[in-house]
């Protein structure tokens, strides 16, 4: 299991993402909230698959909870991004999914 960072880098800090995200990882808060509570997938499981420390996912579930009003407007830029997509004729998995 990989080593703690320590910290959760904030969209306005962030280099690489416009979310927040674990320090020198990709993955980003609005990923592993995703993980552990909508797919209901144990932090010790994401922890593993994502080579991250258990501190790391758990410190991110913190980070969305401390934050609510940045992590309202992550989602908010997700919605308008994915519907700019789908009015430009970009299908979503699901649709995507379905036929197959």
């Amino acid at each position: 299991m990989a080593q703690a960072t320590g910290r959760i880098v904030s969209s306005d800090d962030s280099e690489i993402h416009d979310e927040p995200h674990v320090e020198g990882r990709r993955i980003t808060v609005r990923q592993i909230v995703e993980r552990v509570e909508d797919a209901d997938i144990d932090a010790e499981t994401v922890a593993d698959r994502y080579d991250l420390a258990l501190a790391d996912v758990y410190r991110a579930l913190t980070y969305y909870y401390d934050h609510p009003e940045e992590m309202a407007a992550v989602e908010r830029r997700r919605a308008k991004r994915e519907r700019a997509a789908r009015e430009r004729g970009a299908k979503s998995l699901g649709a995507i999914r379905q036929s197959e």
